[in-house]
C-alpha cells in the first residue's frame, strides 16, 4: 500500500460520523504529527500527503493551530448533506461547527483566546454578563493600553453574542475610530449619527450614521474619550432612550436598537463627562503583555510567528534569547508593538533565506539593535526570565500549517504584502546582476520604510520621550503630542521633530510663570503674524485648549508667541540644506571621499563626480552642473576640488544654472566631512561653511592668526533660541551653562533671544561678542554653526557642543566630557541593575570601554558607546545572579584579535571589581562590537 493510501486509510477508520460533533467540539482532529507517530512516517512527508489528499478533496483541512483533518465521507453523513468544492477548506473548528444543523453544542468563541482561563478569566466573564444581559446586553466600556487588544475583544463580544443567539446571524458589527476626525467634530457627529442636506456647508445630500447602519447589532467606538462633550450627551440620550436625530433635526424621533461598546486608552473619570459613564454598566479592563502570565506571552508570540510562517509558507525557527527579546521590547505598544517586531524580524530573515528552501531563523545576533534592547528589560528580574523560559527550548520550530488568525480585519496588519514586495525586487535585482550582499542591504531598508511608515501610527519614539520627560512633565508631554496632531491636520502641513520637545518647554515655562505670579513680558509683535493666517487661526484654538485643560488664562499676545513658534517650526523649513559635490582627478578619487563621509555622518547631501586623467574639462564641467541641477536644495552648492581647470568651475556653474556656487581648492578627506556636518547636522548656510572652511587644514585647527586675534577679543558667547526669548530660552541657557562648567575653565557667556527679528538681534550680539554657536528652534541662518534643540537632546548633542567649542582653540577638560552620556547610562542602569550600585558599576563599566577603545585605537560613536556600555552593566549585573547568556552561533567566526583585546578590558574590571565576564557574554559584545561605526583617535 503507498504511503498516502496508509494515511487516509488511518483517518477513515479512525473516524465516525456519530461523534464528529463533539470530537469537533473538544478541539480534536488528525494531526501531522500524531499521523506520523502511529503510523512511523515521518511528519514532513505526512503533512505533504495530507495536504494531496485535500487537494483530491478526499479530506477536510481546518487551518488552525495544528492544522486539522477530517474523513469527507464522515463529515458528509454527520452534516446530512454532500460537501461543495468550497467547504473543503476552513479558517477554524468554529466556522466548521456553523455547517452543522444544530449549534447548540459549538464552542464558545473566547474559547479560543490566549489567557481566557487565566489573565483574561475575569474580562471574559464580565463580557459575557453583558452580552447576555436580558432583553439585549448591557453598553460596555473597554479599558486598556495601546495594544492589548481592544478592538479583538470587541469582536469575540460580538460573535459570542451571536454565538448564544442573543443577535441575529447577519446582526451588524460597525467598528469607528472616533479619534480620525477628532479635530472636526461636527463631522465626527456627521459620521456616528448622520445629518440632514442642509446640515451645514457641503452637506449636499441626507446622510446615513453608523447608529442607523447598526441598527440590530453592535457599534464599536474606538478611543472614545476624542468624543467632544455634545457627542458623549447623544451617545447616552440613544443608550438610555433608544432614540436619536440626525444633524439638522431638532427633535430625537429616529429609533435605533445598538449595543454601544467602546474603548480607551484613557482614565473614563477624568478624559469622559461623569454623566456618561454612569450609563456605562460595565466597564471591562485588559490587561497589558507584562500583566500577562509567562506561559500567555510565549503562546502569543508563537501565534505570531505561526501567523508569518502561514503567510511566507515556511517554517520559523527562533532562538529562546531572541524570544525574549521580542518578548521584553513591548513596554509601550503591548501584543500589537510584539506584531510589528515580529514582522519586521521574519521579513529580515525571510530576506536572508531567499531562494533558498530551508527555514527562516531568527536568533539574537541577526536583531536589530533596538529589539536586542529587549533582551535586558528583563535584567533584575530574574524570576520572570526563568517562568518565560520554562515555555523556551533553545531552538523553536513554528510550521505554517500552525497558523490560524482570530479576526479577519486588524488595525494592526499592513495593507501590503511584505513577502511580495521582497520576492519581487529580490528577483529584478538578481536579474540585473546585482551580489546578494548589495540586494540584502537594499531590501532591509526597503522592510524598514515600509513597516515603519506603516506603525509609525501606533508607537511613540520611545527614547525621544523619556529624554523630553526629564525635562517636562507627562501632562504637558501628552499635550504637546495632541496639539502636534491637531495643528498638522489642520495645516495639512507636517511639523518638524523638534515640535513637542519646543511646545513643551515653552509651555512649562509659561504655566510656571503664571503660577509664580511673575509679569509675563511681551514684546509688541501683532504686525509679524499678518501674513501667516493659518497657523495665528490654529493659534488661538491652542489657546483655548491651554485655557482649558490647564484652567489659567493665556493673553492673546501668547497667541502671537504660538504662530511664531508653529510657522518656524514647519518641517518645509528643515528640508533644504547645503548640498556638497566634489570633484577630483582619479577614477574613483572623489566618489571615495564622498562615500567616507557618507558611512561617518549618515547620507547627507554629498555626491562625488570622478574626473580622470584623459577626460575632457568641458565634459567633467557639464557633469558637474548637471549634479548642481540635481543636489540643489534651494541654498546653494559647496563645490570641493582639487586642483586645475576644476577650480574656476564655480562661477560657470552659478552663470549657467542661477545657482550660487562657492568653490574651495585642495580637497581633502577631511575637508568633505567637515562641509556634510556643517551642513547635514550643524545646518549652516553656504556663505558661513565657506568661510569656515577656506582655511580649513584637517582637524589640528584651521583659523588664520588675524581671525584668532579678531575673535579672541571678544568675549565668546552661545545664544540660545526660541519663542520669546524668555522662559525656555533661560531653561536652556540654565542646561548649557551646566555642561559648559564642567566642560572648560574659559569664560563663555550663554545668552537667550527670541525668534522675532532674531537676524537683527543676532547681527547686533556679534558686535560684541564671539559667537560660538545659536542652540533653538530656528536657525538665524548666519555665518555661525547652528544646533537644533532636539540635537542637543540627542545621544551626541554633547560631542557636537565640545566640537565647536574646539573648534574656537578653546580648552575642554578632557576628563569631564561625556556628561549627557553618563547620565543616560547612569539612569538606564538604575532601572535595570538590582544587585550591582548603578553609580559604582558606572566608573568600572567606563574603564572597560575606555581600555577596549585603547587597545582597538578607535573611539566609539557616542550612541553605540552608550548601548555598549549598558549591555556590559547588564553583562556584569548577569555574573552576579550566575545567568550569564549562552553564545550558540560558530564560534570559529570569531576574530582572535577583537577578543584578544576584550579579555584585556574585562581583566581591567576583574581588578578593580573581582568580577569578570564570561567568555560567552564576551562574544556577544564581539558581535555588537561588529555593528558599531567607529572613527580613528584623534
Amino acid at each position: 500500500m503507498k504511503r498516502i493510501d496508509k494515511i487516509f486509510h488511518y483517518i477513515k477508520e479512525n473516524s465516525s460520523p456519530e461523534t464528529l460533533n463533539d470530537f469537533i467540539m473538544e478541539g480534536k482532529g488528525f494531526t501531522a504529527s500524531e499521523i506520523a507517530e502511529e503510523l512511523d512516517i515521518l511528519r514532513n512527508n505526512v503533512s505533504m500527503e495530507l495536504n494531496e489528499l485535500n487537494r483530491r478533496g478526499m479530506i477536510v483541512k481546518i487551518s488552525s493551530r495544528p492544522v486539522l483533518y477530517y474523513d469527507r465521507d464522515c463529515l458528509e453523513k454527520a452534516i446530512e448533506r454532500p460537501l461543495s468544492e468550497d467547504e473543503l477548506c476552513f479558517t477554524s473548528t468554529d466556522t466548521l461547527l456553523e455547517i452543522f444543523p444544530a449549534k447548540t453544542n459549538q464552542k464558545s468563541p473566547f474559547e479560543d483566546l490566549i489567557g481566557a482561563s487565566e489573565s483574561l478569566k475575569t474580562p471574559v466573564e464580565q463580557a459575557k454578563a453583558a452580552m447576555l444581559y436580558p432583553p439585549n446586553g448591557l453598553h460596555t466600556l473597554i479599558l486598556g493600553q495601546t495594544g492589548v487588544g481592544k478592538t479583538l475583544f470587541a469582536n469575540l463580544m460580538y460573535r459570542f453574542s451571536r454565538y448564544t443567539d442573543r443577535l441575529k446571524e447577519d446582526a451588524p458589527f460597525i467598528v469607528f475610530n472616533c479619534a480620525d476626525y477628532y479635530n472636526n467634530p461636527q463631522l465626527l457627529m456627521s459620521h456616528i449619527f448622520g445629518h440632514l442636506r442642509g446640515a451645514f456647508t457641503g452637506a449636499d445630500t441626507e446622510k446615513e450614521g453608523l447608529v442607523e447602519k447598526a441598527d440590530g447589532g453592535i457599534l464599536f467606538l474606538d478611543e472614545i474619550h476624542r468624543l467632544p462633550p455634545e457627542g458623549q450627551e447623544m451617545i447616552f440620550y440613544l443608550m438610555d432612550s433608544g432614540t436619536y436625530n440626525k444633524l439638522g433635526e431638532s427633535e430625537r424621533k429616529r429609533k435605533s436598537n445598538v449595543l454601544i461598546v467602546g474603548a480607551t486608552t484613557e482614565d473614563p473619570e477624568s478624559s469622559l463627562l461623569k454623566t456618561f459613564v454612569r450609563r456605562i454598566p460595565i466597564t471591562i479592563s485588559l490587561p497589558s503583555l507584562e500583566e500577562r502570565t509567562a506561559r500567555e506571552r510565549v503562546e502569543l508570540l508563537t501565534h505570531l510567528l505561526s501567523n508569518e510562517a502561514h503567510r511566507v509558507n515556511k517554517p520559523i525557527r527562533i532562538e529562546d534569547e531572541a524570544a525574549k527579546a521580542l518578548i521584553g521590547n513591548t513596554a509601550s505598544g503591548n501584543i500589537g508593538q510584539l506584531k510589528s517586531n515580529i514582522q519586521l524580524v521574519c521579513a529580515q530573515g525571510f530576506l536572508n533565506s531567499f531562494n533558498q528552501n530551508d527555514e527562516i531563523v531568527i536568533d539574537f545576533k541577526t536583531l536589530p539593535i533596538n529589539i536586542k534592547d529587549g533582551f535586558f528589560h528583563f535584567s533584575g528580574r530574574r524570576k520572570e526570565l526563568q517562568e518565560i523560559s520554562e515555555y523556551l527550548d533553545p531552538y523553536t520550530t513554528i510550521f505554517p500549517e500552525q497558523s490560524r488568525s482570530f479576526i479577519t480585519s486588524d488595525e494592526y496588519e499592513p495593507n501590503f504584502n511584505l513577502y511580495k514586495i521582497i520576492e519581487d525586487k529580490a528577483s529584478i535585482l538578481m536579474d540585473q546582476g546585482v551580489e546578494n550582499e548589495d540586494i540584502k542591504k537594499f531590501i532591509t531598508m526597503d522592510i524598514d520604510v515600509h513597516l515603519n511608515s506603516f506603525y509609525n501610527k501606533f508607537k511613540n519614539t520611545i527614547q525621544t520621550r523619556e529624554n523630553i520627560l526629564k525635562i517636562v512633565n507627562e501632562d504637558i508631554l501628552s499635550f504637546a503630542e495632541e496639539i502636534q496632531g491637531r495643528v498638522e491636520r489642520h495645516l495639512g502641513k507636517k511639523l518638524n521633530e523638534r515640535f513637542v520637545l519646543a511646545f513643551s518647554l515653552h509651555l512649562t515655562s509659561f504655566i510656571k510663570r503664571v503660577e509664580s505670579n511673575k509679569p509675563l513680558k511681551y514684546t509688541n509683535i501683532e504686525n509679524v503674524v499678518k501674513d501667516k493666517p493659518e497657523a495665528y487661526e490654529i493659534s488661538c484654538e491652542i489657546k483655548d485648549e491651554i485655557e482649558a485643560v490647564f484652567h489659567i488664562r493665556v493673553p492673546n499676545m501668547e497667541v502671537m508667541y504660538l504662530t511664531l513658534l508653529i510657522s518656524s517650526l514647519l518641517k518645509e523649513q528643515e528640508n533644504a540644506r547645503v548640498a556638497v559635490l566634489v570633484a577630483a582627478h582619479g577614477n574613483n578619487t572623489a566618489t571615495s571621499m564622498a562615500n567616507v563621509a557618507k558611512k561617518l555622518l549618515g547620507e547627507g547631501l554629498v555626491e562625488g563626480v570622478d574626473m580622470p586623467l584623459d577626460e575632457s574639462p568641458k565634459i567633467t564641467l557639464d557633469k558637474l552642473t548637471e549634479r548642481t541641477k540635481e543636489l540643489d536644495t534651494g541654498r546653494g552648492v559647496l563645490l570641493l576640488v582639487d586642483m586645475g581647470s576644476l577650480t574656476g568651475f564655480a562661477q560657470v556653474i552659478t552663470e549657467r544654472t542661477g545657482i550660487e556656487v562657492r568653490s574651495i581648492d585642495m580637497v581633502s578627506t577631511a575637508t568633505v566631512i567637515e562641509a556634510v556636518r556643517k551642513s547635514n547636522i550643524l545646518d549652516m548656510n553656504l556663505a558661513g561653511i565657506y568661510d569656515s572652511l577656506k582655511d580649513f587644514r584637517g582637524y589640528g585647527g584651521y583659523a588664520s592668526d588675524s581671525e584668532l586675534l579678531e575673535s579672541s577679543a571678544k568675549p565668546h558667547a552661545i545664544v540660545t533660541i526660541c519663542a520669546t526669548g524668555e522662559g525656555t530660552a533661560e531653561k536652556l541657557q540654565i542646561f548649557i551653562e551646566n555642561i559648559l562648567e564642567t566642560l572648560t575653565t574659559d569664560p563663555i557667556r550663554v545668552i537667550p533671544i527670541g525668534v522675532h527679528d532674531v537676524r537683527t538681534k543676532m547681527q547686533n550680539l556679534m558686535d560684541d561678542y564671539d559667537i560660538l554657536m545659536a542652540v533653538g528652534i530656528e536657525n538665524p541662518n548666519l555665518s555661525i554653526p547652528f544646533i537644533p534643540l532636539e540635537r542637543l537632546f540627542g545621544s551626541d548633542g554633547e560631542e557636537q557642543l565640545v566640537s565647536l567649542v574646539q573648534s574656537r582653540n578653546i580648552y575642554v577638560k578632557k576628563s569631564e566630557t561625556g556628561r549627557i552620556a553618563k547620565e543616560v547610562v547612569e539612569d538606564s542602569l538604575n532601572e535595570f541593575l538590582t544587585y550591582l550600585n548603578p553609580k559604582k558599576a558606572l566608573d568600572i563599566i567606563n574603564t572597560f570601554s575606555s581600555v577596549l577603545e585603547e587597545n582597538i585605537g578607535h573611539i566609539f560613536d557616542n550612541a553605540y558607546k552608550i548601548n555598549l556600555m549598558i549591555h556590559v552593566g547588564c553583562a556584569l549585573e548577569r555574573m552576579v545572579v550566575n545567568d550569564g547568556l549562552i553564545y550558540r552561533d560558530d564560534r570559529s567566526k570569531l576574530d582572535p584579535d577583537l577578543l584578544e583585546m576584550l579579555h584585556k578590558a574585562n581583566d581591567a574590571v576583574k581588578k578593580r571589581l573581582s568580577l569578570s565576564l564570561t567568555e560567552d557574554e564576551l562574544f556577544y559584545i564581539h558581535d555588537i562590537l561588529q555593528t558599531i561605526p567607529m572613527a580613528k583617535q584623534p
